[in-house]
């Protein structure tokens, strides 16, 4: 038996390969212009790389999937007559707490096995040692079979199937809030030529954060990952509205974080590179 099957093969995908036999199906691979590219991905992790999610799913015991947040409820429902009985499904996907529930009662009525699981950080360059929430009431027997597959930084966390995501949802309107945020002040500094007075003085009221840096890697993910992010704080919206909390802020986050991904920018090294990009790209779409 395939100890992990893969739906879904990107950054996260390709961070969690290598503990354990594996075999997976990414979308991409069936598009022509796409699918050389992808090939290769699958053959450098030495993950085998299969022409469909029936035949990367055929017997495996345990699924990872890892696909863009609008796309986890989809990925669960189209999935499940195809696993095999008592299958671990690990949606590691960052979407709301309902979406996960939704997803849940598609894995479990085909008679898989859902487990709720929450990425805490970035997956690079942790990888297997990423900080991973499991909730649910098969979150126990995840845990153990993630430990056998080589995963390090698991917990379960009480509650049911939502419990893990809800934490990793509360936890963006913070983390990926202050990208944006980040992308929001670096822009407004650079077209007012005062990048250094700003960046020296947040250094003199945030004594401890290299603040240069740490807007240089908020651009740079939002420049790369942009688009991904902004469809998970569109399910972080989803929660907060759920909630009884009105998303302003987040709303904002999913507007500065498509924007910047939809550029489709190759991310420069240095703070200055980025923003003068971001400036010129929008010129030439004012022009």
């Amino acid at each position: 038996m395939v100890a992990i099957a893969f739906i879904g093969f990107g950054e996260a995908g390709q961070a969690f390969s290598g503990g354990a036999p594996a075999r997976g199906y990414d979308h991409k691979t069936d598009v022509p212009a796409l699918r050389e590219a992808k090939l290769a991905e699958f053959a450098a992790a030495g993950v085998q790389a299969c022409g469909s999610a029936a035949e990367a799913l055929a017997g495996a015991g345990a699924v990872i999937c890892v696909v863009t947040a609008d796309q986890a409820l989809e990925a669960a429902r189209s999935c499940a007559p195809l696993l095999a009985p008592g299958a671990l499904w690990f949606d590691m996907n960052s979407v709301a707490p309902e979406t996960k529930r939704a997803a849940a009662a598609a894995i479990d009525a085909a008679g898989g096995c859902y487990v709720d699981t929450a990425v805490l950080s970035p997956v690079n360059p942790r990888r297997l040692a990423a900080p991973l929430l499991l909730s649910g009431p098969h979150a126990a027997a995840g845990e153990a079979a993630l430990k056998a597959a080589g995963f390090t930084g698991t917990r379960v966390v009480e509650g049911p199937v939502g419990a893990a995501s809800a934490i990793k949802m509360v936890r963006s309107v913070m983390v990926k809030g202050m990208e944006a945020l980040a992308a929001e002040c670096a822009i407004a500094a650079a077209r007012a030529g005062v990048t250094d007075a700003v960046m020296g003085s947040l250094g003199g009221s945030f004594p401890g954060i290299d603040w240069p840096a740490r807007t240089d890697y908020c651009l740079d993910r939002m420049m790369v990952h942009g688009l991904r992010r902004a469809a998970e704080m569109e399910e972080v919206v989803k929660t907060l509205e759920a909630l009884g909390v009105e998303p302003v802020m987040t709303r904002g986050t999913v507007m500065w974080q498509r924007a910047i991904g939809e550029r489709g920018l190759a991310p420069e090294p240095g703070l200055a590179a980025k923003v003068a990009a971001i400036d010129s790209n929008d010129k030439e779409q004012a022009a």
